[in-house]
């Protein structure tokens, strides 16, 4: 019999595992767990589910559970190398976060909650940001993008595209 190919990484591992004096037990390590996961993979495939369940003595659905409770997670494919959330909240909202959304992706080609062909960007919508004072924003991984238009979006995935074609393969 073939072994399974091991999806969590001796780093991967490590990182967990140096969070554990942290929290009370290892069930309170899921989440930071999955975030760990999904930091490095861009997605929580179900073999990495299995395996975290493994390193935390924990049955799978327990943390299938936690994975599933949260929309920031994906599981069948990897997002975007960036992954964008564009606030539509009300202030947002009324200084034109909708169309910024859309205008962002006609320009990727792809709908809200889609990752571009090339797999530069995952665009999604986002309930609140917090950044009100700003509208309309955008998150896009931990770079909050401020008074956005419609054309300074577009640049926003011009310079993305630019910038990982200009990136080595190996520092991906």
């Amino acid at each position: 019999m073939i072994a399974a190919k091991r999806i969590l990484t001796t780093e991967m591992i490590q990182k967990i595992e140096a969070l554990a004096p942290r929290y009370p037990n290892r069930r309170a390590l899921t989440l930071p767990a999955l975030h760990i996961v999904n930091d490095e993979l861009r997605h929580v495939p179900l073999a990495a589910v299995v395996e975290v369940a493994a390193l935390l003595g924990l049955a799978p659905a327990d943390v299938q559970d936690t994975l599933s409770f949260y929309e920031f997670f994906h599981q069948d494919k990897p997002t975007g190398q960036v992954r964008a959330w564009v606030c539509r909240s009300i202030s947002c909202a009324l200084r034109g976060g909708e169309q910024v959304l859309q205008h962002l992706c006609h320009a990727a080609d792809i709908k809200p909650g889609g990752t571009s062909a090339d797999g530069a960007i995952t665009i999604e919508a986002a309930e609140c940001l917090g950044a009100c004072d700003f509208a309309p924003c955008m998150l896009a991984n931990k770079d909050l993008h401020k008074n956005l238009t419609p054309e300074s979006a577009v640049a926003f995935l011009q310079n993305i595209r630019q910038s990982i074609r200009s990136t080595p393969p190996h520092a991906h």
